[in-house]
């Protein structure tokens, strides 16, 4: 057998894993030059990629243009959001980052009218006229960003403290707030991010979800059907969390999205195949499938991000993101290697999409094991 699928698989993994190296730095960097000064490089680099990207003629040149655009979005877009975001929310953080977050997923929308574009006028065009539109939108946005409330004279969630407890909240601040070597050291950041990378590489191995479901004998449009419905479920279930009481544990909530992750996962690898004697419907199947991947990896979004502020406090939030995503994308870029080198030597997807339903089956333990640790 050839190896087509794993070198496909590598090569859709190469931004993820270059963003992961990355991201531990932005928090850093953030902390050191502010979020305008950041953000406007990041949305330089992201357009100037996209711009450099509609006039490759060899692979070196795609290989170029795929690093400026990792450099450019890890500063210029999701970190430097989420850190920003979590500065400023503290009680409300939950609902801000959910909202933000499903933004993101609203803007795939937009797909369909890129589709249509490209079909009409090409796709090098296309792409340079998206990175011109990235910095028309994009370097306004930065002129309005804040990294934090206190460098205004503000309080997180717009509240107001009175005089008499200043040198309270101080103290509180303070005992929340963890440094880096105090994360790095912490066992409870070790556990939260083993038990979230793991759902982070089963949603990429995603990007096989499609070659999966057609050699199941899914036809095509219903497969990209598949697609439609997770995106539904995956917005859906940002917004829900966001609206989530916060008397509910966080714990509880990511357990039950990771489970719900899990049974979608679990559903892909039994179409068309007999369990204890019975075949599911495969139509019933990929509807399971679909609420179930995107509702549970959606929902884990920003409860990942919330609780990472709930553990580690606030002044180096953006840090401990990026040292979260740095292991989640390492997870991210080897297990499509994985599910297509595993295709290529059985000559089917169920196994791994098997074994990534037990291991975020079993990341749930590891996420109720956790407790906040007290400085």
């Amino acid at each position: 057998m050839g190896w087509s699928r794993a070198l496909t698989a590598a090569g859709m993994s190469l931004q993820r894993s270059e963003g992961g190296m990355i991201s531990p730095f932005v928090g850093i960097i953030l902390n050191k030059f502010g979020i305008k000064r950041v953000m406007a490089f990041g949305i330089f680099t992201t357009g100037l990629s996209f711009v450099l990207m509609g006039f490759i003629s060899k692979l070196w040149h795609f290989y170029l243009c795929i690093s400026l655009l990792t450099i450019g979005m890890s500063f210029g877009t999701f970190i430097v959001l989420v850190a920003t975001v979590g500065n400023w929310f503290v009680k409300k953080r939950k609902l801000a980052l959910s909202l933000m977050m499903s933004a993101s997923g609203i803007g795939g929308l937009l797909v369909p009218l890129l589709v249509i574009l490209i079909s009409n006028y090409g796709w090098r065009p296309v792409i340079i006229f998206a990175g011109i539109g990235f910095w028309v939108i994009g370097f306004p946005a930065t002129l309005i960003m804040r990294s934090s409330p206190e460098d205004y004279g503000l309080l997180p969630d717009g509240e107001v403290e009175s005089e008499e407890d200043h040198e309270l909240s101080k103290g509180i601040k303070k005992n929340n707030d963890k440094s880096v070597k105090e994360i790095l050291k912490s066992i409870t950041f070790w556990k939260f991010a083993i038990a979230t990378s793991l759902t982070q590489g089963l949603f990429a191995l995603g990007l096989l979800h499609i070659p999966a479901l057609t050699s199941f004998n899914v036809s095509l449009s219903l497969a990209g059907f598949s697609i439609a419905i997770i995106a539904f479920a995956d917005v859906s279930s940002r917004l829900m969390v966001g609206f989530s009481s916060n008397k509910i544990n966080p714990k509880y909530l990511m357990s039950i999205a990771f489970l719900f992750l899990g049974i979608g996962s679990l559903s892909l690898s039994i179409i068309e195949q007999e369990v204890f004697g019975i075949i599911i419907n495969t139509n019933v199947l990929i509807i399971i499938f679909a609420l179930c991947w995107g509702g549970g990896f959606g929902a884990s979004i920003p409860l990942r991000l919330s609780m990472i502020g709930d553990f580690f406090g606030r002044k180096n939030y953006g840090t401990a993101v990026g040292l979260m995503s740095t292991l989640g994308g390492i997870f991210s870029a080897i297990t499509p290697i994985l599910g297509g080198l595993i295709y290529d030597l059985y000559e089917t997807y169920r196994i791994s999409f098997a074994i990534g339903s037990l291991l975020v089956f079993i990341a749930i333990p590891i996420i109720l094991s956790i407790k906040t640790e007290r400085s």
